[in-house]
C-alpha cells in the first residue's frame, strides 16, 4: 500500500465481507480482522484483498497455538520474521531502483542544466538513459496510479506518474516527429519567446524532470518503507525478551529445556541473575525480582512462597523455586507483545497531506487539459496545437516541486534533529506534533533518572550513633550485596566527606543475605542487621515508613546490638533538567501529566517538585493501564503524546498520538516511539515537538508555493499562450525556492 487511500479501500471492501469487521493500519500494513467462521474462512479475505489489487497472507501463530512452533516460543515469531523478510525485501527492491535510477538521472541533469556540455546528438544519450528511469524506476508510482484510478482514487503518485508521462511522452514526440532530435540541439533554461527549455527554436524536451522527479520520490518512497519497517521492531522487541531456556524439576534431576517446550505444571528452578521462564507461582524460596519489565520500576520486588512471578522478570537473589501456571501465548509478556501490536494497529495514520491535496487537485488538472484540448479543437486550431496547449497543462502540473517539497524539508530538518540528539522516524509524524496538546510522561528513566540514591539517614534523638556511623556501618553490610538500594548507600557512604575516612568501608564478617528482608554481618564488633521493616519492629517503624512512602522514597531499616539505631532513605534521583522542560512544555501550550507505575506518593512527590498538577498525576498503573489511560484522554478530545522510556511504556507509545522514547532506554520503546531523544534530556521533547512543527511549517509553505508557481501558469497553458517549455522553467523556480526555504532549517535553534 502506497498512501493511506489504500488502506481505506482495503478496509471498506473487507468490511463489505458478511460477519467481517475488520481495521486496515497502513503503517503496520496489517489488517486486524474479527470475522464468523461460519461465513467466511481466512482465504475468503486474502481473495478480497487481492481483487482490489494487493497481496496478502495470514499471520501464523498470532492466536492459534496449533500454528506454533518451537522456534517462535508460541508468541508470534515465525509471523514476525516472515513480516521482517518481506519487507526487508520490499526495502532492498526500492533501494535497487533508487540507485540505478539515480546513477542515470545524474548525467542527464547536468547535461540538460549545462548547455556547454551539450555535444551533437547529446539528447539521445539522455533519452536512452531516462527510459529505463522512467519505465522501470518509475513503475511504482504508475502501478498504483492504475490501482488508484480503476477505483477513483488520485494520490501523489497518480499525479508523479501523469506528470513524468506526459514529460515523457511530449520528449518522444519532439525527437521523432518534431525537430529536438536533430544534430546541435541545445537546451537552455530562457523566457525568450524563442529560446528555452529547446533552444534554437527547436521543440522542448523535458527528460530530466522525468528522472529527477522520479529518482527523489523513489528515495522518500524507500525512506519510509524503512521507517514501516521499523513498526514491527517493537514487537520483535518484546518477544526476544523472554528467557530462552528453563531449568525444569522433575523429581531430583533438573534438566534444561527450550522455553517453547514448558508445559502448565511443570516446576522451575531459578538462580539468581536468571529470567523467570513463564508466568508462574513461587512454591520455595525468596528473592528480589526486578519487574522493571512490567511495572517501570527501578527497586525490585520481594517475593517468597505463594507469590506469583511474571515470565522475562529478572531474579536477583535469592534461588526460587517455580511452578508454572502461564505459558505461550497466555504470558504476560505475549500479552504485552499483542498490546503493543494492538495499539500499533489501532492507531489511525495521518493522511498525507500531499495526498489530500492531490485528491482535488488532480481530477482538477485532468479536467482543465481535457477540457484545453476540446476547447482548442472546437475554436479551429489544429490537432498539434490543441495537443500542444494541452500537454502544457499537464506539463505545469508535473510534481517537480511538490516531490521535492517533504523529502527536502525533512532531509534537512531531520538532519538539524541528529544534531540535536533527535531522531524524527517519518513525515507523517510530522503532522500528529502540530494538533498535540497533552503531554503524558512516565516517572522513572523519564523525569527521574531511574538510579536510587540516598535521601536520608535518620536516628533517634537519645540514639548511640551518629548519622554518620549509622551508615558507614550499614554500608559495610550493603557493599556485599547486588541490590540497588544497597548500591545507593555504599555509594553515598563512600563519597561523602563527613569524616576522614571517606571511600573507605569497615570490613564486614559473618555476612548473610536473607532474601526479602535484609542482610546482616559482623562489622567492628557490632551485629548490623539492614533491611525492610519487619513483623517485630513494625509498630516502632512505622510512622517513618510512612513518612518515606508519601515522601516517594523506600525506607531501610539499621539494626545495631538488636536496637534500632536508625533508618535510611532512598530515592529516584530527578532529572536536573525536567522542571526546565516541563515549564517549556507549559509554554507551548501543551498540559503534562505524569502517568507511573509507582506508588502514588512517589508519583505525587515527584509531581511537586517538576511542577505538574496533583489532578494530573496517574500512579500504580500497568501496561494495559497505560495504554487505557491514554486512549480515555484522546476519546476526552486531547491530542496526546507519550514520553517514555521501558517496555512498559511501548505500548502507550504506540497508542498516543505522538510517542517520544527517552534514547537510554529500552530497544522496545523506541522502536514503538515517533520520535527517539537521544541524549535522556526531557528538555529535548520540547524541542522535538518545536523542530517538528517548523519542519511541518516548511511543507505546508513547499507545497503553497510549488501549487501558486503551477497554477498561476494552468490558465495561461489552457488559452494556449504558453509553450511547454516555459513548465520547465516554472518547475526550475518552483523547485529552486522549495529547496531554499528548505534549507532554512538548518538554522532551527
Amino acid at each position: 500500500m502506497t498512501c493511506t487511500s489504500c488502506s481505506a479501500r482495503v478496509e471498506r471492501k473487507l468490511n463489505k465481507v458478511a460477519g467481517v469487521n475488520a481495521t486496515v493500519n497502513f503503517a503496520t500494513e496489517t489488517a486486524g480482522i474479527e470475522y464468523d467462521p461460519a461465513q467466511v474462512k481466512p482465504a475468503d479475505l486474502i481473495a478480497v484483498v487481492e481483487k482490489t489489487g494487493y497481496a496478502a497472507f495470514p499471520i501464523r501463530g498470532e492466536t492459534t497455538a496449533e500454528d506454533a512452533g518451537p522456534d517462535n516460543n508460541n508468541t508470534g515469531h515465525s509471523a514476525q520474521d516472515e513480516i521482517a523478510a518481506i519487507r526487508e525485501k520490499a526495502a532492498l527492491e526500492l533501494k535497487h531502483r533508487l540507485d540505478i535510477s539515480a546513477l542515470l538521472t545524474i548525467p542527464v541533469f547536468i547535461l540538460s542544466m549545462v548547455p556547454a556540455l551539450q555535444f551533437n546528438h547529446w539528447q539521445w544519450l539522455a533519452f536512452t538513459l531516462v527510459s529505463p528511469v522512467y519505465i522501470w524506476g518509475g513503475w511504482p508510482f504508475h502501478i498504483s496510479t492504475l490501482k488508484n484510478l480503476r477505483h477513483g482514487a488520485f494520490t501523489m503518485d497518480t499525479l508523479v506518474s501523469l506528470g513524468t508521462t506526459a514529460a515523457y511522452l511530449w520528449s518522444v514526440w519532439a525527437l521523432f516527429l518534431g525537430n529536438a532530435g536533430e544534430p546541435g540541439m541545445v537546451m537552455e533554461m530562457s523566457l525568450s519567446a524563442h529560446t528555452g527549455h529547446g533552444g534554437h527554436n527547436t521543440d522542448a524536451i523535458y527528460l530530466e524532470s522525468v528522472a529527477v522527479v522520479i529518482s527523489f520520490l523513489l528515495l522518500g518512497r524507500w525512506w519510509e518503507e524503512r521507517a514501516k519497517g521499523r513498526s514491527s521492531e517493537a514487537l520483535r522487541a518484546v518477544l526476544d525478551m523472554g528467557a530462552k531456556e528453563a531449568t525444569v524439576l522433575r523429581g531430583e534431576t533438573e534438566t534444561r529445556i527450550p522455553v517453547s517446550q514448558l508445559q502448565v505444571g511443570d516446576t522451575v528452578v531459578v538462580r539468581p541473575g536468571e529470567k523467570i521462564p513463564a508466568d508462574g507461582q513461587v512454591i520455595s524460596g525468596a528473592s528480589a525480582v526486578d519487574a522493571s519489565l512490567i511495572t517501570g520500576e527501578s527497586v525490585p520486588v520481594e517475593v517468597g512462597p505463594g507469590d506469583k512471578i511474571t515470565g522475562a522478570t529478572l531474579n536477583t537473589s535469592g534461588r526460587l523455586v517455580v511452578e508454572i501456571q502461564r505459558v505461550g501465548e497466555n504470558t504476560t509478556l505475549a500479552q504485552l507483545g499483542r498490546l503493543v501490536s494492538a495499539a500499533q494497529a489501532s492507531k489511525a495514520p495521518v493522511q498525507r497531506l500531499v495526498d489530500r491535496i492531490s485528491q482535488i487537485f488532480v481530477p482538477i488538472v485532468l479536467l482543465i487539459s481535457a477540457a484545453t484540448l476540446a476547447g482548442h479543437l472546437l475554436t479551429g486550431n489544429s490537432a498539434a496545437d490543441s495537443f500542444s496547449a494541452a500537454v502544457a497543462v499537464l506539463i505545469i502540473a508535473c510534481p517537480c516541486a511538490l516531490g521535492l517539497a517533504t523529502p527536502t524539508a525533512l532531509l534537512v530538518g531531520t538532519g538539524r534533529g541528529a544534531q540535536l540528539g533527535l531522531v524524527i522516524k517519518g513525515p507523517e509524524i510530522l503532522e500528529s506534533t502540530r494538533r498535540v496538546d497533552t503531554v503524558v510522561m512516565d516517572k522513572t528513566g523519564t523525569i527521574t533518572t531511574g538510579e536510587m540514591t540516598l535521601g536520608e539517614v535518620h536516628v533517634p534523638a537519645d540514639g548511640k550513633f551518629s548519622a554518620t556511623e549509622v551508615l558507614r556501618l550499614a554500608a559495610a553490610v550493603e557493599a556485599a550485596s547486588e541490590h540497588p538500594i544497597a548500591k545507593a548507600i555504599v555509594t553515598a557512604a563512600r563519597t561523602t566527606t563527613a569524616t576522614e575516612t571517606a571511600g573507605a568501608l569497615p570490613e564486614v564478617t559473618n555476612f548473610h543475605s536473607t532474601a526479602g528482608f535484609g542482610v546482616t554481618g559482623q562489622v567492628a564488633g557490632y551485629q548490623v542487621e539492614v533491611g525492610r521493616p519487619t513483623t517485630e519492629n513494625k509498630a516502632a517503624t512505622a510512622t517513618a515508613v510512612q513518612a518515606a512512602t508519601a515522601a516517594g522514597e523506600t525506607a531501610v531499616v539499621v539494626q545495631i546490638a538488636g536496637e534500632i539505631a536508625g533508618f535510611i532513605t532512598v530515592r529516584d534521583t530527578i532529572r536536573e533538567t525536567s522542571a526546565a522542560a516541563i515549564k517549556e512544555l507549559k509554554n507551548l501550550g501543551l498540559e503534562p501529566w505524569i502517568l507511573s507505575g509507582d506508588n502514588l506518593g512517589a508519583a505525587q512527590a515527584v509531581a511537586r517538585q517538576v511542577g505538574v498538577a496533583p489532578e494530573h498525576v496517574i500512579a500504580g498503573v500497568l501496561p494495559d493501564a497505560k495504554v487505557s489511560t491514554i486512549a480515555d484522554l484522546r476519546e476526552g478530545g486531547k491530542v496526546v503524546a507519550m514520553v517514555g522510556d521501558g517496555v512498559n511504556d511501548a505500548a502507550a507509545l504506540a497508542t498516543a498520538d505522538l510517542g517520544l522514547a527517552m534514547g537510554a532506554g529500552s530497544d522496545v520503546a523506541i522502536e514503538a516511539s515517533d520520535i527517539t531523544v537521544m541524549n535522556n534530556d526531557l528538555r529535548s521533547a520540547a524541542t522535538a515537538l518545536r523542530l517538528s512543527r517548523a519542519t511541518l511549517s516548511t511543507i505546508r509553505m513547499n507545497l503553497f508555493w510549488a501549487f501558486i508557481y503551477n497554477i498561476v501558469l494552468i490558465p495561461v497553458a489552457a488559452l494556449g499562450l504558453l509553450n511547454p517549455m516555459f513548465a520547465g522553467i516554472a518547475m526550475s523556480l518552483s523547485s529552486v525556492f522549495v529547496v531554499t526555504n528548505s534549507l532554512r532549517l538548518k538554522r532551527f535553534a
